[in-house]
């Protein structure tokens, strides 16, 4: 299993709400993301621990960046 959190579109980032080795489940908060003025909060979709974070607040990002990995 596992999931790799990309960036859908272009933006900054606002506020990464995880930190490496945390446990986090379904729906747990991960990062939030600023785009055309809108927050868009990305949350886990699996079960598991965050092994890596690619991302920082502040940071722009581009699509299909990644910004969190959990396994």
């Amino acid at each position: 299993g596992g999931q790799v959190l990309k960036a859908p579109m272009p933006g900054r980032v606002v506020l990464v709400e995880v930190a490496v080795g945390q446990a986090v489940k379904a729906g747990d908060g991960l990062v939030i993301l600023e785009a055309m003025k809108m927050e868009n909060e990305f949350k886990a979709s699996v079960m598991g621990t965050v092994k890596a974070i690619r991302v920082e607040a502040g940071q722009a990002v581009n699509p299909g960046d990644v910004l969190v990995v959990i396994e």
